[in-house]
């Protein structure tokens, strides 16, 4: 039987939502095992004088749990 978990992740970044979106996958998998999808849940952005200053996303992962693990 498979078991999947899901957790809300938040992240941030300089240059785009994508980016993000990227960074902050790439930062929750060095921690989490067995990442199996992501959902962009939102995003939004924080705009400084006349321009966006930083893009915020907000993420469903999804992993495996590993039963077999000590």
């Amino acid at each position: 039987m498979n078991v999947e978990k899901h957790l809300k992740v938040t992240g941030t970044s300089e240059v785009s939502w994508k980016d993000a979106i990227v960074q902050t996958v790439s930062e929750a998998a060095k921690t989490i095992d067995y990442i199996t999808s992501v959902t962009v849940l939102n995003q939004t952005a924080k705009v400084c004088g006349k321009k966006i200053s930083e893009y915020l996303v907000e993420l469903d992962l999804t992993f495996k749990i590993d039963r077999d693990r000590d």
